[in-house]
């Protein structure tokens, strides 16, 4: 089947698709920043900005520091109305001129693009990551996709330039069958990349869940139908706007697993900071029942219950740690010690990556590392499971561990050093588990804060040549009848 013909459910799909339920979902989103500068937006929401603040960002308009430009603004109002007792939160979704100050980045992070076999799909590591959607209920400032969210022209290995596209089922499928049959064929192994079975495919963008469920529905059971075992769906709605996780939701994810009972479903939820799901008063204080345990805001609360209870699901939050929003220790401890205790995990925590107008917000590395490592002091075991990646070029790479002394008889850590170590690996891994070791340097925010103070690297993060083209072992190519 060509990537261009309609995909067409068997009839297993097709009852299943058929008990869906497709609720309209309102928002009440407020999409860019015309409705401030031209107080159109809701009376009480105008106030959301000073004066101020709408000048200075009008006054960007149409330059080259034009915020928009480089990330669209968008809020809920759920959102709104707990923002507008949390200065985290308020810089999280609120647009600033200090966002387009340095507008230094990297246009496509990691080079992620070298490794899409198909349009809309990355296979870099064991796992695919699927761009189903190209926006979300609202939208983060510091959004590591900002050039997807942005539709914006990045150049591809091949010298092309173009918008990233988004996945579509037939050309997925089609790439999974032929990835996995490929591998199956050759002993377990595909006979260019070295990797296993596809076996589990994430859902992102964007948000999948702006989608409708009917949309949502169709892409997981035509991902089980290629005969993966797991599916992750990627969402911060549980933040922008839990009443999405209704009962309509639900039943379709109930149903789903009654139809594919072999396939795990792994929900990757983006809490970011307590504010987004504890309840406050107007003082901006959390509310604690009578044992001290700290209350969920009653959406929060609903949307979470209706997922964890459904043992089949598992959940994991996973954010980055972002100047003036999270890099606080009492605040991730908070958080952690919360999702657990509802029967989430804690999944990983990021140090920023290399987008355009990075510097706007990350954290610098070891700054990073002491802050999860302090926030982490007086959590039991079970709480700790987060660790701290950063990810390089290479893949994630875990900060493992920063020194305050030197090692006697190693030039290079008079300072104290910072260990590295790649977590994951593209293709078949071969330098998982490799480290590296650089002399400290408190400003860095990327690795190329540590090029000059290499000690000891047999990951290779300071060596990295980027893959050759589509084909090798690196990256995967597919042709136009699906066969890579």
């Amino acid at each position: 089947m060509s990537n261009a013909e309609k995909y067409v459910p068997n009839a297993r799909e097709q009852a299943f698709l058929d008990a869906v339920e497709n609720p309209r979902y309102d928002r009440q989103s407020i999409n860019g920043l015309t409705p401030f500068l031209e107080e159109r937006a809701p009376e009480d929401v105008l106030g959301f900005y000073s004066t101020d603040e709408i000048d200075a960002l009008r006054s960007l308009k149409g330059t080259e520091r034009d915020v928009e430009a480089r990330m669209p603004v968008k809020i809920t109002r759920h959102y709104f109305e707990m923002a507008k007792r949390s200065p985290a939160l308020q810089r999280l979704v609120k647009a600033s001129p200090e966002e387009t100050r340095n507008l230094e980045g990297a246009e496509d992070p990691g080079f992620q693009m070298d490794y899409s076999p198909v349009e809309g799909l990355l296979h870099k590591y064991e796992m695919g990551l699927m761009y189903v959607t190209s926006t979300c209920s609202a939208h983060c400032r510091f959004c590591y996709r900002e050039e997807l969210i942005g539709r914006k022209d990045i150049e591809r290995q091949d010298g092309s330039v173009a918008k990233k596209g988004l996945a579509q089922i037939g050309a997925i499928t089609d790439y999974i069958r032929s990835h996995n049959k490929l591998a199956a064929d050759n002993g377990g192994r595909h006979p260019q990349s070295g990797r296993e079975k596809l076996r589990e495919i994430l859902l992102s963008g964007g948000d999948p869940m702006v989608l409708s469920n009917t949309k949502i529905a169709a892409w997981l059971a035509a991902l089980a139908e290629t005969g993966v075992e797991a599916i992750r769906l990627g969402t911060k709605e549980l933040a922008f706007h839990p009443d999405r996780f209704d009962g309509a939701f639900l039943s379709m994810l109930d149903r789903f697993h009654e139809t594919y009972p072999d396939v795990g479903l792994r929900l990757m939820v983006h809490f970011n900071h307590p504010d987004e799901f504890l309840a406050k008063d107007d003082d901006g204080n959390y509310f604690e029942g009578a044992s001290g345990i700290l209350e969920w805001n009653p959406g929060a609360k609903r949307a979470m219950e209706g997922v964890v209870s459904r043992g089949w699901i598992s959940v994991e939050n996973q954010s980055p740690i972002i100047k003036g929003i999270n890099d606080d220790p009492d605040a991730l401890r908070i958080m952690q010690r919360a999702m657990k205790r509802v029967g989430a995990e804690n999944h990983y925590f990021f140090c920023g990556r290399d987008i355009v107008a990075h510097k706007a917000f990350n954290v610098p590395i070891e700054r990073a590392w002491n802050i999860l490592n302090e926030s982490q002091k007086g959590l039991s075991g079970v709480e700790t499971h987060a660790r701290l990646s950063i990810t390089h070029y290479k893949g994630k790479t875990e900060v493992v561990a920063v020194t305050n002394g030197p090692i006697p008889g190693v030039p290079g850590s008079e300072n104290g050093v910072v260990i590295f170590k790649i977590l994951r690996n593209a293709a078949d891994a071969p330098e998982r588990g490799k480290v590296c070791i650089v002399g400290r340097n408190p400003d860095a925010i990327w690795f190329d804060g540590y090029a000059d103070r290499v000690i000891f690297d047999e990951a290779g993060l300071f060596e990295y040549s980027r893959v050759e083209a589509a084909g090798s072992e690196g990256a995967v190519a597919v042709g136009a009848d699906g066969a890579s």
